[in-house]
């Protein structure tokens, strides 16, 4: 059926026409249910086309599929490129975005009033459209262009939680300085690009660049690196740079910081990926270049100073966006190690992650909704009266740690593999280790409040939080759970993606 309406050959620009038109057109589905509805349709739809776009990928001989948008060719149109690695991307945004719109409904009811409902989901769905096209382009200028898309939905989105807090304006403020500064280096970097290579073509953009005489000692090229290095480095939100970021998720309404957790860093990743590996290649970037060296120090700091400051916070959603800060540190230090394990845990624990501090924000959004905070005193005994929102955050947690039989555990060991594999690069495995005893620390601290402390107030009235929120919170955490005993699929792929990038066969 899907073949007679053409369908399936159309996917990559599917993925990216069908949240665009239907995030604007949920500004018409006016008060009450209408709205959220017609979200939950518009990402269940996208998350099904990404599932069918991932078989594609899969079973093509080439290792990818290319689109060229009004059968231009790629050296003048836009061309939408899509490999292991952003099908991968694709997948794990979508179904995430499809997860929390399926939670956001009483979590939005109770933080957003009701008469901006059509407004916030409208932003919602195309803050996920932005995401999803920066994935799937080909083209170094339209990754600019959706990066903007995205980012100001994101604002907007976060400032939205002001009638829970006045400091979400605050928190939306400073990310949107330090997004624009980020994204104006971006632009930079890429204007340099073409200004060298002729051509926005990723691909086009690599060859062309290889073929330079002594591109080391290229200043153009030198400059362009340098500013897309210090612009990525603000959107994937890498210590020290990483300011907005705490604030962002703590003020943010509960399901906006599900979702931004689990994605919008993950694509600041995703572009770091190719733009250090497709178009500068990996014999500039990490050889010709220190940029291994400037990476994994940044990542293994923001390890240890964020576990650290996490061990110290009170407010539960405070807590979760230091320890993302850290999480993101063992994708870059991944990646910064250049090699086949520690690229592959890189993109596994993009997914793994995802879903592990997806579900642990929604578990913080559901206590937020029965008592209207989420701090380490309200939470005293909260075990017995919410077992199943509780007992998320704690698997959750347990991920984070690296426990076996859990997400965390794969991907900590493709990392600790890759850099006992690569030159003088012990010192990062010993940094994830110490990360994950920080992690056992800030994770301990909440399951003493919840399971060894008596609750006090309100919290020993409380009762389990609503099962539209609570399904699409187990539905992360079960997979986080799922795909530590059954790796299969996401080691297969992350795998897969790591050969590309680095060269090797698709």
């Amino acid at each position: 059926m899907l073949d007679a309406f053409e369908l399936v050959p159309n996917l990559p620009v599917l993925v990216v026409t069908t949240p665009l038109i239907g995030g604007v057109l949920t500004i018409a589905m006016g008060r009450g249910k209408g709205p959220w509805a017609w979200a939950t349709l518009i990402t269940g739809v996208v998350f099904y086309f990404t599932v069918l776009l991932m078989q594609q990928v899969l079973a093509a001989k080439t290792g990818y599929i290319s689109y060229e948008l009004g059968n231009w060719p790629r050296q003048w149109g836009i061309e939408y490129r899509v490999d292991a690695l952003n099908a991968f991307i694709l997948l794990t945004v979508a179904g995430v975005g499809f997860v929390t719109t399926l939670y956001a409904q009483k979590s939005v009811e109770k933080e957003i009033p009701q008469d901006r409902h059509n407004f916030f989901y409208a932003v919602w769905v195309l803050a996920i459209c932005g995401l999803l096209g920066i994935t799937v382009t080909g083209d170094a200028f339209n990754v600019y262009v959706l990066l903007e898309i995205s980012s100001l939905t994101v604002y907007a989105l976060i400032a939205m939680g002001k009638d829970m807090n006045r400091q979400a304006l605050t928190a939306s403020l400073r990310y949107l300085i330090l997004g624009s500064v980020g994204a104006s280096f971006i632009l930079l970097g890429i204007g340099y690009l073409m200004m060298v290579t002729g051509t926005l073509n990723m691909e086009d953009m690599h060859d062309r660049l290889a073929a330079l005489p002594d591109i080391v000692h290229h200043r153009t090229v030198l400059v362009a690196f340098a500013f897309l290095l210090c612009g990525l480095g603000l959107k994937m939100a890498l210590f020290p740079l990483h300011m907005w970021l705490p604030k962002a998720y703590t003020y943010a309404p509960s399901a906006v910081s599900a979702l931004l957790s689990a994605t919008a860093t993950k694509v600041g990743i995703y572009m770091a990926f190719r733009f250090l590996f497709t178009i500068f290649g990996v014999g500039f970037s990490f050889v010709a270049m220190p940029a291994n060296l400037v990476l994994s120090v940044a990542a293994c700091a923001g390890i240890l100073v964020t576990g650290v400051t996490a061990v110290r916070q009170t407010n539960l959603k405070r807590m979760l966006a230091y320890s993302s800060v850290g999480q993101l540190g063992y994708i870059v230090a991944g990646f910064s190690l250049a090699n086949v394990h520690g690229v592959a845990g890189s993109v596994v624990h993009i997914f793994n992650h995802a879903m592990m501090k997806g579900g642990m924000f929604m578990a913080a959004g559901a206590i937020m909704y029965r008592l209207g905070r989420c701090d380490l005193r309200s939470i005293r005994g909260l075990g017995k009266r919410m077992p199943l929102t509780m007992a998320a955050f704690v698997a959750g947690g347990l991920g984070l740690v690296g426990f076996p039989l859990t997400a965390g555990f794969i991907s900590k060991w493709y990392l600790v593999q890759g850099a006992l594999e690569a030159p003088h690069m012990w010192p990062v495995a010993a940094v994830v280790l110490v990360g994950s005893l920080l992690a056992v620390a800030y994770t301990w601290r909440v399951v003493e409040a919840a399971y060894f402390q008596e609750p006090e107030g309100e919290s020993a009235l409380v009762t389990e939080a609503p099962l539209s929120m609570v399904a699409p919170m187990w539905i992360l955490i079960g997979a986080s759970v799922y795909f530590g005993v059954s790796a299969t699929f996401t080691g297969e792929i992350s795998m897969r993606a790591a050969k590309s990038l680095l060269g090797g066969a698709p």
